[in-house]
């Protein structure tokens, strides 16, 4: 049972074993059940759990549970029709499972001495990867050998062609990367902050009556940075499915206007500004 909760600052992001069968029968087949296993099932039954309870079917009035799921559904529909355009219906399903898969992970990561999901690099970085092969699949399949051409910046002159390659194609295999590193170090930065900063409190309380008054002015700002943890597992789930619609984007539309890369960056900042 120690196990399932937390002893130290990084000890929360530890991937370890909870339940293991042996089968020598089929060889050497192993199954374990880890925690990682154990909150992703969990992360996987809250969703389904939220959307069958707000499943507005055989009720005439709908329910604020059911309105809310329905406004997050309109805006990633919206999100998505304004990056990807007509062919959005097709990717809106995934879009709109990845985001309540990160959101609810992020969630559950800041209940106590629980186990942070989208802080492990293998959830993160997996999800990055498939999604960057997935789109780059989706980009030769539907441009043939005119993908490539996403390499070469339109209107460059041709000495730089070379040059400007090479950036491009680390550039985009930088993505591959970038997408789970900015999800999982985020996550881990501020379960790591909040943890140390509770510890602290924790020996402050616990002390004598006169330290104990004067830490309720570092306790409120831990409420504050908790407050500001929320946000944050909010915000990076918004901000990834919006990079994986604007990723999609390229790899259909390939090169894209200076007018519309400055508009998906407007649009990107206001929607961050409103959440």
């Amino acid at each position: 049972m120690k196990t399932l909760f937390i002893l130290s600052p990084l000890s929360q992001f530890e991937v370890t074993s909870l339940i293991g069968l042996n089968a020598p029968i089929l060889g050497h087949l192993n199954l374990t059940l880890t925690n990682l296993g154990l909150y992703s099932l969990l992360v996987l039954f809250v969703v389904l759990g939220f959307h069958y309870w707000g499943n507005n079917d055989s009720k005439l009035i709908p329910s604020k549970w059911s309105i809310s799921l329905e406004s997050s559904y309109a805006s990633l529909n919206s999100m998505v029709r304004e990056q990807i355009g007509a062919q959005s219906e097709i990717y809106l399903p995934f879009v709109y499972s990845l985001f309540f898969f990160i959101l609810i992970g992020n969630l559950i990561s800041n209940v106590p001495y629980s186990f942070a999901v989208t802080a492990s690099g293998v959830v993160s970085l997996g999800l990055s990867f498939t999604i960057f092969c997935g789109v780059t699949i989706i980009g030769l399949y539907t441009h043939k050998l005119h993908f490539f051409s996403l390499f070469v910046p339109a209107g460059c002159p041709l000495a730089l062609v070379p040059l400007l390659v090479l950036i491009e194609t680390v550039s985009y295999l930088a993505r591959a990367v970038s997408l789970g590193v900015r999800l999982f170090a985020n996550i881990v930065s501020g379960h790591t902050l909040l943890k140390i900063i509770s510890t602290y409190l924790y020996k402050l309380f616990t002390g004598n009556l006169i330290v104990a008054v004067i830490a309720l002015i570092p306790f409120i700002i831990f409420v504050a940075l908790i407050g500001l943890e929320l946000a944050v597992s909010i915000i990076q789930a918004y901000v990834f499915t919006l990079l994986v619609c604007s990723y999609l984007k390229d790899s259909l539309n390939l090169h894209s206007s200076p007018e519309q890369k400055f508009n998906n960056l407007t649009y990107l900042k206001n929607e961050v500004k409103g959440i």
